[in-house]
């Protein structure tokens, strides 16, 4: 029966979709009104509504039958951006090929982007808890909420002359960070009456990465101290406070000159420079918590958006970060000081998938492994318990500063941190609401 319900779902699901996309505005209320009349007709002696089903009915096979012998030949070329975010408008470019023998007009474009309709195993899962109906029909919906990548709408195209293209600025709005994939080009051209819409499809893989949200936040200043480095940080800029010979190169444009090696031009006759590295670096760590037992939650949807929020705000030209974090497996990226990009960092962020096979401990031996090279640390953690307090008192022990961000639901933590916990002035900790992160950012 579970089955037979979820097929029902999603035969639902894609019978409107084709309505939509097959019926214009006109057609949809021909449709409609050809139903109603097909109810209240039923009794041709009682009602003479069947005469007005007979004519919409006609309408209906005429405008159908029309598109039947319409040959739309076109060719497409999406051309994407390198990147998009969560709830911004994600313009780009499509060129339109007409290839036909004559003008034409009222086409329009729209976009598919590959179906993300919940499984049968999520429909189950909600289906299998003994809850009232309209419970479970609330978290079905919210489900396929939760599904949909993004919202696109149909793009009108300007006259397109004989064999010539047009330019068309397509544009989506992503809901989901991660990989949105593009799946076709359709073309749509209402027939001469208007209530029905001939459909040209063209295959046309293509995806792009879409980014975290990010909120605004206020200059954060993280404090700690420059520590020892174990053997620097090669071909670094050079600001630390000291700095170990590596070894000899020739010179390129811009090296200082300070760097020459005067001995070595004299020898070789021309010129070169001293290669080195630093010892000593400011090194902060952003702890990203992703350990969670449901496939997916807002809570983690949330923390990784103020992690990319940080990673964006937080200036490493004079120091470095480590993001870290366990998905699929632990993961540790550096950037600052030329080492990477926070670009890298936020495609990492936008690929964050939640562990739900192995506990929040599995994080702490890639923190330990760091602990006597770290200056300061920020937490973002999804709940408060034991593991997670246990994680926060070591950092104290080791007498690093650390700023804990505590995610909690509408209803609040079930477990308070006691800030007495907290032995260093320059640590502290805020618990953030859902719905209220912006307002709780701004008190940072």
């Amino acid at each position: 029966m579970t089955r037979l319900f979820y097929r029902l779902l999603r035969l639902n699901h894609t019978a409107r979709k084709w309505l939509t996309r097959r019926f214009t505005p006109a057609g949809l209320g021909v449709l409609a009104g050809l139903i109603v009349c097909a109810i209240i007709g039923l009794d041709t002696n009682q009602s003479l509504s069947y005469q007005i089903y007979t004519l919409l009915t006609a309408l209906l096979m005429v405008s159908i039958t029309a598109t039947l012998f319409s040959r739309y030949r076109f060719s497409a070329t999406r051309i994407l951006p390198r990147f998009g975010t969560i709830g911004t408008p994600l313009k780009y470019r499509i060129v339109l090929h007409n290839r036909m023998h004559k003008q034409q007009k009222g086409w329009k474009l729209l976009d598919s982007i590959a179906d993300a309709f919940p499984s049968l195993k999520d429909y189950q899962r909600i289906a299998h808890h003994r809850k009232p109906w309209h419970v479970r029909r609330q978290q079905w919906k919210r489900l396929v909420a939760q599904k949909q990548q993004a919202l696109v709408s149909a793009v009108e195209v300007p006259p397109l002359p004989i064999n010539h293209e047009v330019d068309v600025m397509g544009e989506v709005i992503p809901l989901r960070r991660g990989l949105l994939q593009f799946k076709a080009l359709t073309i749509t051209c209402p027939d001469p009456l208007g209530l029905f819409n001939a459909c040209v499809t063209q295959v046309l893989p293509q995806s792009i990465l879409i980014l975290p949200k990010r909120y605004h936040l206020p200059p954060i200043q993280l404090p700690g101290a420059r520590r020892y480095q174990s053997g620097g940080l090669a071909l670094a800029s050079s600001v630390g406070d000291s700095e170990e010979f590596r070894g000899l190169r020739e010179y390129r444009p811009g090296d200082p000159q300070r760097k020459i090696h005067w001995k070595s031009w004299a020898k070789v006759g021309k010129p070169i420079v001293k290669e080195e590295q630093e010892e000593y670096f400011v090194r902060h760590a952003l702890i990203l918590d992703t350990f969670q037992t449901e496939a997916y939650s807002e809570r983690l949807e949330e923390g990784v958006a103020i992690a990319s929020s940080l990673a964006c705000e937080i200036q490493t030209q004079e120091s470095l970060l480590d993001l870290m974090f366990v998905g699929l497996e632990a993961h540790r990226f550096t950037v600052g000081r030329g080492l990477g990009q926070t670009e890298r960092m936020l495609e990492l962020l936008a690929s964050v998938v939640p562990c739900q096979d192995q506990s929040f401990e599995s994080i702490l031996p890639v923190i330990q492994s760091r602990l006597e090279l770290l200056s300061g640390c920020i937490c973002i953690l999804l709940a408060w318990d034991e593991a997670r307090q246990a994680l926060v008192e070591q950092l104290q022990h080791f007498g690093i500063p650390t700023l804990v961000l505590v995610i909690s639901d509408e209803q609040g933590l079930q477990k308070t941190p006691n800030l007495k916990d907290f032995k260093s002035s320059q640590s502290n900790l805020h618990v953030l609401k859902i719905g209220q992160i912006q307002q709780g950012l701004r008190l940072l």
